[in-house]
């Protein structure tokens, strides 16, 4: 059944004849809006995480206007409401800290203002599950539209990836093969145009999950942000919006295990980022979906890696969206998923993959040629991660994957700058570093610190990965043997807050095992006698997110807000 005028939301704020809506409606005309532009369409907020200082969303402001456009078109009216602003680089000390503040800050925006459906424009990587978990919370009507990836890139005749190659270029710095102009040059280089990272980091990592649950347009996660096509998504998905709410399409009727199932085998598929874990299990609990871990391992069970792009592969998004973007990988593994899933635009996941094609079979590879036998995430535990802990196998070096060594402890990112490239530190290419007080708690906001530096005097001899094990977390665009969201965390007194250097410490990947060598009566005697540091006193939000921020393995939400909880509508008097 189709809403009537009168059941939609706004209505309760604008028809009344009161002197409350009177002041409504008053208010309105006082911005040069004619009556008849709000009493008899639905409104329609778009909300904006453009910045200046947000490089990845530097052309949503323009998008916004695409969004209004079909807005209008569809007979709804649009405002745009700013929300707080994630971009990954330059925010300090980490955007995750600030990811349930923009849930909040979404789910408050469309709870209190006469709204009836909603536009999210984001991409960068907090942006996405902050926006998608505070519109689930609100349930609304909502379509998401992804800030796109930037173009591609060359430096001598080689495709350059965002991050990715960040991380290359240094190391190959640090050991002697850049000298200090090329170093500069490359600044110039590697990222050239507004959008999100080209490879697959958590951005793309998490706008695809958007998609395969059913939060977007067809193929509308892989559109560059610069091309011509993400203008037009733009627009369609403002003219969609509409749509739904007359439809009342919202999350509660779309978003489900099932959907959530389809974002994880995504995920496997496209060699996503070891952040999807944290997020999909806070995006998940807000849509009444409980998700752990191993959940997420299962459902992934035996999905190959088949997108051929950094970390993983070779090729770059702007590659992958001409290749057949998601439509086309979803293709590949169509009998893995749930094709009767609902989607934005009012059509089944197997109704839009019907037509779906793949243009380049290197970029989206097929079962039989898969760019990685290894997954994309794999789960640990063990006595020194009781809570799980994860780790890309497909980004890492297959001779590590089982490997023992003596530890290398740093309590700090401090400690470790301070020490990681003294010459006569006592490392080698066999010992596990490790780094602690990284997560939630400990850093706080559990940064992407996870992908240590490899020590110069290694580099120099030509070691280009080690075991590197924390509590933080690492960039999607890094790639390494690295052992991540170990949990609890060692501001919380987990096990890492035990380990001593020269620990000999067990990994094998295979068997989902992560160990100490300490017995359980020596992990007891050292618990006894640690105590927790005592941090600077906090204030304002950092205070809320210390007091109830949950661990990793938890999805990082507040305590306060994790899990389904009935929209509660403001009285209006």
């Amino acid at each position: 059944m189709r809403k009537r005028l009168e059941e939609l939301r706004s209505q309760r704020w604008l028809a009344p004849d009161n002197t409350r809506s009177f002041a409504h409606r008053q208010r309105l005309q006082q911005m040069g809006l004619r009556r008849e532009e709000f009493m008899s369409r639905p409104v329609i907020a778009i909300v904006n995480t453009w910045s200046d200082l947000s490089p990845c969303h530097a052309h949503l402001r323009e998008r916004a206007e695409a969004v209004k456009r079909g807005i209008l078109l569809a007979g709804g009216m649009p405002f745009e409401l700013p929300a707080m602003s994630l971009g990954e680089v330059l925010v300090k000390p980490t955007t995750m800290i600030y990811r349930n503040f923009l849930a909040m800050e979404v789910e408050e925006l469309l709870r209190s203002l006469p709204i009836d459906g909603a536009v999210l424009l984001g991409g960068c990587d907090k942006t996405v599950p902050g926006l998608l978990m505070g519109a689930l919370s609100a349930d609304l009507p909502c379509i998401f539209v992804p800030a796109g990836p930037m173009l591609n890139d060359r430096w001598r005749g080689e495709k350059v990836g965002a991050g990715t190659h960040t991380r290359k270029f240094w190391d190959e710095r640090q050991a002697g093969q850049l000298n200090t102009r090329e170093w500069i040059a490359l600044e110039s280089h590697m990222s050239r145009t507004p959008g999100t990272c080209n490879t697959m980091g958590t951005a793309s990592t998490m706008t695809l999950i958007a998609e395969a649950m059913g939060f977007t347009l067809p193929n509308a996660s892989s559109i560059p942000a610069m091309d011509a096509a993400h203008t037009r998504m733009a627009s369609q998905s403002g003219e969609r919006i509409v749509e739904m709410v007359w439809e009342d399409l919202k999350p509660s009727r779309f978003f489900n295990a099932k959907s959530v199932a389809n974002g994880i085998a995504a995920y496997m598929a496209i060699g996503g980022s070891t952040n999807a874990a944290i997020h999909l299990i806070a995006i998940a609990g807000r849509g009444n979906v409980p998700l752990t871990l191993d959940d997420i391992q299962r459902e992934g069970k035996d999905i190959p890696v088949l997108a051929n792009i950094l970390p993983s592969g070779s090729s770059l998004m702007e590659d992958f969206y001409y290749a057949g973007g998601l439509p086309a990988l979803l293709q590949r593994i169509h009998e893995r998923l749930s094709l009767d899933c609902m989607s934005v635009n009012g059509r089944t996941l197997g109704e839009n993959l019907e037509y779906a094609r793949c243009d380049d079979e290197d970029v989206v590879r097929s079962l039989a040629q898969p760019v990685s036998e290894r997954p994309a995430l794999a789960v640990l535990h063990g006595n020194l991660a009781p809570s799980g802990a994860v780790i890309k196998p497909s980004a890492a070096s297959e001779s590590l994957l089982r490997h023992t060594g003596r530890a290398l402890v740093f309590d700090s990112m401090a400690d470790l700058n301070a020490r990681i490239n003294d010459p006569d530190l006592d490392v080698d290419a066999h010992t596990v570093l490790v780094l602690r007080n990284g997560g939630p708690l400990g850093a706080p906001g559990m940064p992407e610190w996870g992908n240590l530096p490899i020590p110069k005097k290694l580099l120099e001899q030509g070691v280009r990965d080690m075991v590197r094990i924390s509590d933080a977390r690492m960039s999607g665009t890094h790639y390494g043997t690295c052992v991540l969201h170990v949990a609890p965390e060692a501001a919380a007194g987990g096990p890492l807050a035990l380990i001593r250097t020269g620990d000999v410490i067990e990994l094998d990947v295979a068997a989902g095992s992560l160990d100490v060598q300490l017995s359980d009566a020596e992990l007891a005697q050292r618990r006894a006698q640690w105590k927790p540091a005592v941090p600077m006193p906090p204030r304002g939000y950092t205070k809320i997110f210390l007091e109830h921020v949950t661990q990793a393995n938890e999805g990082c939400d507040f305590d306060f807000l994790a899990g389904w909880h009935e929209p509660a509508e403001p009285a209006i008097y």
